[in-house]
């Protein structure tokens, strides 16, 4: 590749590519590949003759400093030292002394949010990851809610909990949390809780009985939906329902409807993040038996007709091994470096 390099050069890249039977893409990927990993050095930028000198500088920041200017900004000071019959500098040289000396910022005290790191759960089997959240569901007349709470087993999608309520409060979550987890037998340390940044979430009851219970909580990051992905596609299921009403007479009217909604969404509902399983099977541990059977139906069709399978025998869809919330970034390998791109 070095002599292509040096060809290229010469007579240019198409005719070198040309006599040495090389694409002009392989060309240019090795080449831009070797300028990536030899970083250029660049010399120090002189300064200009016309820059202002040590002392003149010192004086700039001085009258920068002086209380009289040093709640106002640079053009602010600027137009009052002319009117004053003075000129120091430029508007645009008081701003870069001030970012040489790391004073170029907002002055005035704001609120800074902290950084919240991206929460990165990782499930391999039932009750090792719940997400759980709330959803409004209209009422009979405008500006009126129930309050619909839901907990989802993110690795089968079973609904291991749900509650309709007239009003959202922490003590019903709570109420909601500990009967699920009786039900389900969750033991300390067994399972992660996840839910985003809602008052009911954060509050200080729930968080104390997840405590008592042994269960680690996590939460989404402010104003991301997507760190919660299971619970928002589990609710847009239900609201996307071909009988799923306009609006709600009252809140029985709601736990009427949500019974035999989530019976079927965990026992019928053939879920295409589960191969075409229902949650029930998964959580439950009777996937291996359904996959079987599903095997013997293909594997007769398949010796029955064999033209009608053009690639392989059929086989059945599989269920994920492993379910993710925010998985971490692939590692990618590192750049080859100069000598070896060069060879």
């Amino acid at each position: 590749m070095p002599t292509a390099f040096a060809l290229a050069r010469e007579i240019g890249s198409a005719p070198a590519c040309a006599a040495l039977g090389i694409p002009r893409a392989t060309l240019y990927r090795r080449r831009r590949t070797a300028a990536v990993a030899t970083p250029t050095r660049t010399a120090p930028r002189p300064t200009p003759a016309r820059a202002l000198q040590p002392a003149e500088q010192e004086a700039v920041l001085a009258e920068l400093h002086c209380p009289r200017f040093v709640d106002q900004a640079p053009r602010e000071i600027y137009a009052t030292l002319l009117d004053e019959g003075r000129y120091l500098c430029s508007v645009r040289t008081m701003y870069r002394l001030l970012r040489a000396h790391n004073e170029l910022r907002e002055r005035r005290d704001q609120l800074r949010h902290p950084t919240y790191a991206k929460p990165e759960l990782l499930a391999t089997r039932p009750n090792q990851v719940w997400s759980w959240d709330i959803t409004r569901l209209l009422g009979p007349v405008k500006w009126s809610y129930f309050h619909l709470y839901v907990i989802l087993d993110i690795f089968s999608r079973y609904v291991v909990g749900w509650m309709v309520a007239q009003r959202e409060t922490a003590q019903l979550a709570q109420q909601l949390i500990y009967e699920t987890c009786e039900k389900q037998a969750i033991r300390p340390g067994m399972v992660t809780v996840h839910a985003d940044r809602g008052t009911s979430m954060t509050s200080r009851p729930v968080a104390v009985l997840l405590a008592d219970l042994g269960v680690t909580k996590t939460h989404s990051r402010p104003h991301v939906s997507n760190d919660n992905p299971f619970s928002e596609s589990q609710f847009k299921t239900l609201k996307y329902r071909p009988e799923f009403p306009d609006r709600f007479g009252c809140v029985e009217d709601a736990r009427a409807f949500s019974g035999p909604f989530f019976a079927w969404y965990n026992t019928q509902h053939h879920h295409t993040g589960l191969g075409l399983l229902t949650p029930e099977m998964v959580h439950y541990g009777r996937a291996p038996q359904v996959l079987a059977q599903r095997q013997l139906v293909l594997s007769a069709a398949w010796q029955e007709h064999p033209d009608r399978f053009v690639r392989r025998p059929p086989v059945p869809a599989q269920p994920p091994t492993a379910v993710w919330i925010n998985p971490p970034p692939l590692q990618l390998p590192p750049a080859p470096a100069a000598d070896e791109v060069s060879q």
